[in-house]
């Protein structure tokens, strides 16, 4: 096909419309990409539940074991079983989702021995460099000995061992209702949960890839409607939505109120902290609440902010041997799990928490959520550039005040905060603020969005 690499070929990932922007054809060749730039001599694959999943896994598949590399097709999983594969048997990996994207979408999470991340700086643009010229000229050269393609279950020991990283034997049983929205979460759930003293009421496990109940993006507020009203109906004592690939999970507490992944972020890196006899490093990117690095620091840990991005989290998680990770996102990173993210070993720590004590949850997490904060606020902008630079303008000088430009512009003040990033993809500004109440928060809130929007 006739590809524009440039629309598919993300900062992180490949991503784009089936079979629009990209197609089986071109899996393969990135199969071969992959395995080339790798250099490895085998390689792991797997695929969400997407109808385009088995298809796109199976060509890249083919691609690679042309160029001699023995592929492990693991068949249906979460990204972070892919993680998981790619760690326990150290080997590269590549998982076909679009995580969050609706029906029509496809692309590639990549991944060498161990989890390690591929993206732009770390091998992404020598995959699409190869695959370019491959499509220009002839198809790569096949090996003398093509490479096998075998399949192998992991389903079970992936969730043996992530229980073996938190001991939910000895908890209170928890009325659990889970969102899984159609996606993985569905296949990786019942097994995880499987023996522990849990009563799980699921909602839409079906796999189904066209996403029939709502879009499986739980950090939009309309996709986690169904699920509060649930737990409300339920009595339950905390209900979790995972995304499409099961990568990220949401939390809401008994009254169906939202919990913030800032707050989540702030109690379990608590957990690993005490876990680690009070020493450690976490991660936390620029736009999680100041609640996080005060937490982190009266536990006994050293907290370090990056820029937004698990590319970035992931980069520093290796440099400080950090412990632990989290984004604002929802997304959470664990030293044990090859510096790698996965939303359900973070389910399971809040489940622990939750049930190694009394209280409901919405007042356990109430000493992790000690700030007012306005959530992602997008503006659409004529000219990123000039709009960041009016608000610079605006703050720059200005006594009491700092400004830092570690991803966009971030200004601190001694009881609020705010942070105003350009979107990589779209004509953006992304707003997040946060302030010591609801009416500082509004209030700054309003005087930036009043400079972006003009």
């Amino acid at each position: 096909m006739a590809a524009d690499l440039s629309q598919i070929v993300k900062a992180y990932d490949v991503r784009g419309v089936v079979p629009d922007q990209w197609d089986e054809s071109l899996a393969e060749l990135f199969g071969a990409a992959f395995a080339q730039v790798t250099g490895a001599g085998a390689i792991v694959v797997g695929h969400d539940m997407r109808p385009s999943s088995p298809g796109l896994s199976r060509a890249f598949a083919r691609g690679a074991a042309a160029r001699g590399v023995d592929v492990t097709e693991i068949g249906l999983c979460s990204t972070d079983q892919l993680y998981y594969a790619s760690g326990a048997f150290g080997l590269p990996g590549a998982m076909f989702t679009a995580s969050h994207n609706p029906a029509k979408y496809n692309g590639i999470k990549m991944c060498r021995a161990g989890a390690a991340p591929v993206g732009q700086d770390t091998g992404l643009t020598e995959i699409r460099e190869l695959v370019e010229k491959w499509l220009d000229s002839s198809a790569p050269e096949p090996a003398q000995t093509p490479g096998t393609i075998t399949q192998r279950e992991t389903l079970d020991d992936y969730a043996a061992y992530l229980r073996s990283l938190v001991d939910l034997t000895s908890i209170r049983t928890l009325k659990v209702v889970v969102d899984a929205g159609n996606g993985m979460g569905g296949h990786t759930v019942p097994t995880v949960f499987d023996g522990l003293p849990i009563d799980l009421v699921p909602m839409y496990f079906e796999l189904d890839g066209t996403f029939p109940n709502h879009e499986a993006n739980p950090l939009d507020a309309a996709n986690i409607v169904d699920l509060q009203k649930r737990v409300r109906e339920e009595g339950a004592d905390i209900g979790i939505a995972f995304d499409g690939d099961a990568d990220r999970c949401f939390v809401v507490d008994g009254q169906g109120d939202p919990v913030s992944p800032s707050a989540i972020t702030a109690l379990v890196a608590a957990r690993e902290l005490g876990k680690n006899g009070g020493r450690g490093t976490v991660i936390h990117n620029l736009i999680t609440s100041w609640s996080v690095p005060e937490v982190v620091r009266e536990h006994g840990g050293t907290p370090v902010r990056t820029r937004v991005g698990h590319s970035f989290i992931k980069a520093e998680m290796a440099r400080t041997g950090a412990i632990f990770g989290g984004e604002h996102s929802a997304h959470y990173y664990f030293k044990e799990f090859w510096n790698a993210d996965t939303g359900m070993l973070a389910a399971l720590h809040v489940l622990a928490a939750l049930g190694g004590q009394d209280q409901p949850l919405s007042r356990l997490v109430a000493e992790y959520d000690r700030y007012v904060g306005s959530g992602e606020i997008n503006s659409t902008v004529d000219d990123q550039k000039a709009r960041l630079a009016a608000v610079k303008a605006a703050y720059q000088g200005v006594e009491g005040l700092e400004l830092d430009e570690l991803d966009g512009l971030t200004v601190s003040a001694a009881d609020w905060w705010f942070n105003v990033r350009p979107s990589n993809t779209e004509p953006l500004l992304r707003l997040n603020a946060e302030a010591k109440d609801e009416a500082a928060m509004a209030k700054i809130r309003d005087e930036v969005l009043a400079i972006i929007r003009g």
